[in-house]
């Protein structure tokens, strides 16, 4: 006596609409979650790049600061070496003046260069979060839909429907979220991303 009929391989006392029911779910759910795995991958790898991204950026534009400060040095120096000196020759003055005109131009265009440079910073860290908000919603639907398959393993066992009720429960909102990130809606796991956080 295994507690197996022989005739159908199942457990005796099991309800075989409750088995068939768990099994389409536990397909249906682990086929999902694998497909939100792959797609979260692929964010996470996106999202590296886009941190990579704004690093790069934001090293760029201080090396641009620090030319800028440069060259603001350099025409403050010129600028008061021009004026403290005495007795300069209209030639000598006409030199200053240009230098001090020319490092003028370079400060602004530092500064211009700068400013491009802070946008397409500030862009690659709005891709990044916005990759990190799809990330938390496939890591969510992951999680749920994990959740879903050990309740539905244990539903197969005890032949417990309020265990079904509850594993479907989690595939569903598992689901929602990986639809969300596929289709980029809001439904986003505020909650539980702060638990899982």
């Amino acid at each position: 006596m295994n507690g197996f009929d022989e005739s159908t391989g199942m457990r005796r006392g099991s309800d075989p609409g409750l088995n068939t029911t768990v099994a389409l779910i536990v397909v249906l759910a682990a086929a999902f979650a694998a497909v939100c795995h792959v797609k979260d991958g692929n964010i996470v790898h996106s999202m590296a790049q886009a941190q990579a991204n704004s690093v790069d950026a934001w090293t760029y534009y201080q090396a641009k600061s620090t030319r800028q400060n440069i060259a603001e040095a350099a025409l403050e120096q010129l600028t008061a070496q021009r004026d403290t000196t005495a007795n300069l020759s209209p030639e000598t003055r006409a030199v200053f003046d240009k230098k001090i005109a020319e490092q003028t131009l370079r400060a602004k265009q530092f500064d211009a260069e700068k400013n491009e440079i802070k946008k397409s910073a500030d862009g690659y860290q709005k891709e990044h979060d916005r990759l990190k908000y799809r990330d938390e919603q496939f890591d969510a639907a992951e999680a749920c839909l994990m959740t879903c398959l050990a309740l539905l393993g244990v539903t197969g066992l005890m032949q417990k429907r309020w265990l079904l009720a509850v594993g479907v429960f989690f595939a569903v909102i598992g689901m929602l979220l990986g639809l969300g990130g596929f289709l980029g809606y809001g439904f986003h796991p505020n909650l539980l991303v702060r638990i899982l956080g």
